[in-house]
């Protein structure tokens, strides 16, 4: 059995730092893209260019190109998350601006609870590592 190894990539939330001084470790939460578009949508309609936007407030870690967003907004219109339709625009061709629904609002909800869920779970971690941290410190 191989401990530690996972291949010629390595593990890939966490990656030696280029000058070989730490670790550089992303904590992401699994599929926070779909819960953080719900959520942009939940402040009214939006085109993807406002979307793309909206997700690069949440951190570098979360900026996503337009394909997957597209993707990703046909995925939650085949499930009655969000609807789209055609709107003008003052800047030229009419752009596809997108909604939430109300089964969306309930999905966003559950991801709201979820999250803060994994929110108390990882203040717990922190508090256990500070406690741990300390103690070693003082022996």
């Amino acid at each position: 059995m191989r401990h530690g190894h996972r291949g010629r990539r390595g593990n890939r939330s966490r990656t030696w730092d280029a000058d070989g001084r730490r670790w550089v470790v992303s904590a992401r939460v699994e599929r926070f893209f779909e819960p953080a578009l719900l959520l942009a949508l939940r402040g009214g309609q939006a085109h993807g260019y406002e979307l793309v936007d909206a997700m690069s407030t949440w951190g570098d870690d979360y900026v996503v190109d337009s394909g997957n967003l597209y993707r990703m907004l046909r995925s939650l219109e085949d499930e009655s998350l969000i609807r789209s339709s055609w709107a003008d625009s003052d800047r030229g061709a009419a752009r596809r601006v997108y909604a939430l629904e109300p089964k969306g609002e309930r999905v966003l909800e559950a991801w709201a609870e979820a999250l803060a869920a994994t929110g108390e779970v990882l203040q717990q971690f922190r508090a256990a590592f500070d406690a741990a941290d300390d103690a070693r410190e003082a022996s």
